[in-house]
């Protein structure tokens, strides 16, 4: 089981980054998916959300009306498009995974989640 984030890079601010995750090893188009990250020093927060089906989405009011999250379930990718980015956004992005299939609910909290990629740096210059 894998999630291979990738997409980060450094950005000035107003700019846009789009990142992807690419599952593999299991059948992800079942599971809630969703990105989290962290900058230095602080701990890792929730970032946006999606059912398995797409039809719900879920975004930190930090992010909410600049990010958007979305799904190919044919390619068991998740993508994160960031737009107006700020120096704010700067931090690793991580993927994350459900274990659980065909849950309506959208889940927002570190432990919901099983699967976690390896991260991607983002960098947002000012």
């Amino acid at each position: 089981v894998q999630l291979q984030a990738s997409g980060g890079g450094l950005v000035q601010a107003g700019g846009s980054l789009r990142l992807s995750c690419a599952a593999s090893g299991r059948t992800f188009s079942r599971s809630n998916m969703g990105w989290f990250r962290q900058a230095p020093g602080k701990e890792r927060d929730f970032v946006a959300a999606i059912t398995w089906s797409g039809s719900s989405l879920y975004y930190a009011d930090s992010v909410k009306g600049r990010f958007t999250i979305s799904r190919d379930n044919a390619k068991n990718t998740v993508y994160l498009q960031m737009n107006s980015l700020k120096p704010e956004d700067t931090a690793v992005y991580y993927c994350v995974a459900t274990n659980r299939y065909y849950t309506s609910a959208v889940y927002t909290g570190l432990a919901a989640y099983d699967y976690w990629g390896q991260g991607t740096q983002v960098t947002v210059s000012s």
